[in-house]
């Protein structure tokens, strides 16, 4: 949808507010909305002012001033506001030199798909992400000097078989016994199909939804892949319908990893492929239907994992869910069918077209536009230099013995070790331009300086359970 068609959109629709969005630094959607009559096609050209210094991890104040510029084709009606609201996503640029901003998440994704262009790898990535939410009737948390607390309630919850409901009619999904027991069990299932419905008329493909794992209203719901910058741009509309419709219902939705003890976490299985001239690049025959192309983005994957997920898995909270026994993908390792591994190669379907590689570390509290920009920087790093993945691993790792489950790398335990991580291993992001140094250095000390460091710093609630009586 070009500037003709964006201003006819708004003619039909009669749409009196456009709502221009942009990805912060760190992963969240910001907006602010413009009367729909200031909408011309020179002002989309020229773009819209803001203070670019009130954003994490973005100018100091003495350079703030920044553009925003909206990208037609992403415009949609926003489902829920009350006056028709027309919405685009947009780039940042300087007003001075009219560049496109470093520190922009989606112009870093733009120059991914960019640099797969001139690598000689291939032309076209595509990605799907499969992000795992959590559907909550009720959430408290607070931190302060002399106290620190959540508490998290969901009418399914395992937790409340006990709980008066007048009446408690059961049906609570027991820990890990989500996956896909059908209505009253299910007590999402309207839910989601109304997720579903709104994501439809926003025109999200969507392929599925169905109950996850965990108890307390686990959900998944699929979108068809796309290319990379599009694949990101669908996740924030995707993660938008599901918070909203939540909410419609006097309910709230989460995409924080792991916000329930002793239950599967949420993540995001995220399948690409590369393709060349209208070909797939990953389909051939060996391994698992796989090209040699594949096995050395598998190479570059696993070699640049430990980094990678400093990106694909950036909060204190994913390590909680990255560990063993959760069925979350700790081990840096590749298989065709097995889902304990870090790379998984579905196996679903003959058809060459089909053939995918799919990563299960990340998790939907990443940035899609970096964090898919990395699996492809990582994997285009791999080719270039082909990497050898070694071998497969399709015997059940967690049912493997410790000595030679301590022969496979895994993931790292926390996030500041995933930072330690990439501050060491982060040239492969710098190739293209694609992630700029500075990027990079921005990213590790914002994530340090206000997460890691922060929560540790912290006494935890358990710990009083451990060490109060020494």
């Amino acid at each position: 949808m070009g500037v003709v068609e964006v201003l006819k959109t708004i003619e039909e629709h009669r749409a009196e507010v456009v709502d221009l969005r942009f990805m912060d630094f760190l992963g969240l959607w910001q907006h602010f909305s413009v009367p729909a009559c200031k909408v011309t096609s020179k002002s989309v050209c020229d773009g819209f002012g803001i203070d670019g210094s009130s954003m994490r991890g973005w100018r100091a104040i003495n350079e703030s001033d920044m553009l925003i510029l909206p990208d037609p084709s992403t415009a949609v009606m926003d489902p829920f506001s009350d006056t028709p609201t027309l919405i685009m996503n947009c780039n940042i640029a300087d007003p001075v030199t009219k560049e496109n901003y470093a520190r922009d998440p989606r112009f870093a994704a733009i120059k991914a798909e960019r640099y797969l262009q001139t690598s000689g790898v291939g032309d076209t990535a595509y990605f799907g992400a499969e992000a795992e939410f959590f559907v909550f009737d009720d959430i408290r948390y607070g931190s302060s000097v002399n106290a620190s607390h959540y508490h998290i309630d969901s009418v399914e919850g395992a937790w409340n078989t006990g709980r008066v409901e007048d009446p408690n009619l059961g049906y609570k999904i027991r820990h890990k016994e989500g996956y896909f027991p059908v209505p009253p069990a299910d007590s999402m299932q309207d839910l989601r199909t109304e997720m579903m419905q709104v994501m439809q008329q926003c025109g999200l493909d969507v392929e599925c939804h169905h109950h996850e794992v965990a108890s307390g209203g686990q959900a998944e719901i699929d979108l068809k892949y796309d290319t990379l910058v599009r694949t990101a741009d669908n996740l924030l509309l995707f993660k938008y319908i599901v918070k909203n419709v939540a909410r419609r219902h006097s309910k709230t939705a989460t995409f924080m990893p792991k916000p329930l003890f002793g239950d599967n976490g949420s993540g995001m299985h995220v399948h690409f492929s590369i393709w060349k001239g209208g070909q797939p690049r990953f389909a051939g025959d060996r391994y698992a239907g796989l090209d040699d192309v594949a096995l050395w983005a598998i190479g570059g994957l696993l070699k640049h994992g430990r980094a990678l997920v400093a990106i694909t898995s950036p909060t204190t909270n994913s390590y909680r869910r990255l560990v063993p026994g959760y069925e979350a993908p700790v081990n840096l390792g590749y298989s065709s069918r097995n889902r304990s591994v870090a790379i998984r190669i579905p196996m679903l379907s003959p058809d060459p077209a089909a053939k995918r590689l799919e990563f299960r570390c990340p998790d939907p509290s990443c940035n899609p536009y970096f964090a898919f920009s990395a699996m492809l920087m990582a994997a285009i790093d791999g080719v270039k230099n082909r990497i050898d993945p070694g071998d497969p691993l399709d015997e059940n790792i967690f049912e493997l013995p410790p000595p030679e489950l301590a022969r496979i790398p895994c993931t790292p335990r926390s996030l500041e070790e995933a930072l330690d991580e990439l501050e060491r291993d982060h040239e492969f992001l710098l190739q293209g331009d694609v992630f700029t140094q500075d990027v990079v250095d921005t990213w590790i000390a914002w994530k340090r300086e206000n997460e890691a460091e922060p929560v540790g710093l912290r006494p935890h609630p358990y710990e009083f359970t451990l060490y109060y009586d020494v």
